[in-house]
Protein backbone atom coordinates (compact mmCIF):
# COMPACT_ATOMS: atom_id res chain seq x y z
CA UNK A 1 0.00 0.00 0.00
CA UNK A 2 2.71 2.24 1.02
CA UNK A 3 4.09 2.13 -2.54
CA UNK A 4 0.71 3.25 -4.27
CA UNK A 5 1.60 6.79 -1.54
CA UNK A 6 5.25 6.72 -3.02
CA UNK A 7 3.66 6.80 -7.00
CA UNK A 8 1.34 9.52 -6.28
CA UNK A 9 4.19 11.85 -4.42
CA UNK A 10 6.09 11.23 -7.85
CA UNK A 11 3.26 12.12 -9.68
CA UNK A 12 2.73 15.15 -7.96
CA UNK A 13 6.75 16.37 -7.73
CA UNK A 14 6.70 15.28 -11.55
CA UNK A 15 3.75 17.76 -12.32
CA UNK A 16 5.29 20.13 -10.41
CA UNK A 17 8.98 20.12 -12.13
CA UNK A 18 7.21 20.24 -15.17
CA UNK A 19 5.31 23.35 -14.30
CA UNK A 20 8.83 24.84 -13.00
CA UNK A 21 10.26 23.85 -16.05
CA UNK A 22 7.80 25.75 -18.17
CA UNK A 23 8.20 28.89 -16.17
CA UNK A 24 12.35 28.74 -16.41
CA UNK A 25 11.60 27.85 -20.77
CA UNK A 26 9.10 30.16 -21.23
CA UNK A 27 7.43 32.19 -18.60
CA UNK A 28 7.38 35.61 -19.11
CA UNK A 29 10.67 37.79 -17.42
CA UNK A 30 8.44 39.88 -14.45
CA UNK A 31 7.36 36.16 -13.19
CA UNK A 32 10.56 34.70 -13.69
CA UNK A 33 12.27 37.41 -11.39
CA UNK A 34 9.27 37.37 -9.16
CA UNK A 35 8.77 33.54 -8.54
CA UNK A 36 12.91 32.98 -8.30
CA UNK A 37 13.99 35.96 -6.55
CA UNK A 38 16.35 37.36 -9.18
CA UNK A 39 16.41 40.94 -10.31
CA UNK A 40 13.93 41.88 -13.49
CA UNK A 41 17.21 43.58 -15.12
CA UNK A 42 19.05 40.21 -14.92
CA UNK A 43 16.23 37.86 -16.11
CA UNK A 44 15.22 39.90 -19.28
CA UNK A 45 18.91 39.67 -20.25
CA UNK A 46 19.67 37.23 -22.97
CA UNK A 47 22.30 34.94 -21.43
CA UNK A 48 19.87 34.77 -18.35
CA UNK A 49 17.04 33.28 -20.58
CA UNK A 50 19.40 30.72 -21.88
CA UNK A 51 20.41 29.86 -18.34
CA UNK A 52 16.74 29.48 -17.24
CA UNK A 53 16.03 27.42 -20.26
CA UNK A 54 18.74 25.24 -19.39
CA UNK A 55 17.84 24.50 -16.02
CA UNK A 56 14.60 24.32 -17.35
CA UNK A 57 15.69 21.27 -19.73
CA UNK A 58 16.70 19.85 -16.62
CA UNK A 59 13.45 20.25 -14.47
CA UNK A 60 11.49 18.79 -17.32
CA UNK A 61 13.55 15.39 -17.96
CA UNK A 62 13.38 15.33 -13.88
CA UNK A 63 9.77 15.16 -14.20
CA UNK A 64 9.10 13.34 -16.89
CA UNK A 65 10.76 10.38 -15.46
CA UNK A 66 9.25 10.90 -11.68
CA UNK A 67 5.71 10.69 -14.12
CA UNK A 68 7.20 7.21 -16.52
CA UNK A 69 8.50 5.31 -13.63
CA UNK A 70 5.13 6.04 -11.74
CA UNK A 71 3.51 5.17 -14.51
CA UNK A 72 5.36 2.36 -16.50
CA UNK A 73 7.02 0.55 -13.34
CA UNK A 74 6.24 -1.90 -10.45
CA UNK A 75 7.44 -2.97 -7.23
CA UNK A 76 11.35 -3.30 -6.94
CA UNK A 77 11.95 -1.26 -10.11
CA UNK A 78 9.84 1.55 -9.36
CA UNK A 79 11.43 1.40 -5.91
CA UNK A 80 14.79 1.69 -7.03
CA UNK A 81 14.51 4.11 -9.70
CA UNK A 82 12.17 6.20 -7.39
CA UNK A 83 14.98 6.31 -4.32
CA UNK A 84 17.42 7.26 -7.34
CA UNK A 85 15.02 10.53 -8.37
CA UNK A 86 14.11 11.09 -4.78
CA UNK A 87 17.95 11.51 -3.85
CA UNK A 88 18.60 13.75 -7.05
CA UNK A 89 15.77 15.70 -5.77
CA UNK A 90 17.42 16.46 -2.29
CA UNK A 91 20.63 16.90 -3.37
CA UNK A 92 19.58 20.12 -6.21
CA UNK A 93 16.80 21.14 -3.50
CA UNK A 94 19.67 21.80 -0.66
CA UNK A 95 22.06 23.09 -3.23
CA UNK A 96 19.12 25.36 -4.19
CA UNK A 97 17.67 26.40 -0.85
CA UNK A 98 21.31 27.42 0.13
CA UNK A 99 22.24 29.31 -2.92
CA UNK A 100 19.12 30.81 -4.07
CA UNK A 101 16.36 30.81 -1.86
CA UNK A 102 15.44 28.86 1.31
CA UNK A 103 11.81 28.08 0.10
CA UNK A 104 13.40 25.58 -1.91
CA UNK A 105 13.89 23.37 1.52
CA UNK A 106 9.54 23.33 0.71
CA UNK A 107 9.10 22.58 -2.76
CA UNK A 108 11.79 20.05 -3.32
CA UNK A 109 13.67 19.45 0.31
CA UNK A 110 10.16 17.97 1.88
CA UNK A 111 8.75 15.81 -0.60
CA UNK A 112 12.11 13.94 -1.44
CA UNK A 113 12.55 13.62 2.76
CA UNK A 114 8.92 12.26 2.44
CA UNK A 115 9.47 10.09 -0.18
CA UNK A 116 12.63 8.74 1.00
CA UNK A 117 10.91 8.15 4.69
CA UNK A 118 8.10 6.02 2.36
CA UNK A 119 10.74 4.47 0.49
CA UNK A 120 12.23 3.14 4.01
CA UNK A 121 8.59 2.44 5.35
CA UNK A 122 7.95 0.27 2.13
CA UNK A 123 11.18 -1.58 2.39
CA UNK A 124 10.50 -2.46 6.44
CA UNK A 125 7.09 -3.71 5.46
Amino acid sequence: MLIWWLKALLVLVGIEHIGIAVLEMRGAPAKQASVFGMPLAFVKQPHAQIALANQGIYNLMLGASMLVSAFTMTNLAFVTVATILLIFLLVVGVYGAVTVTRRIYLVQVLPAVVGLVLVLLNLMA
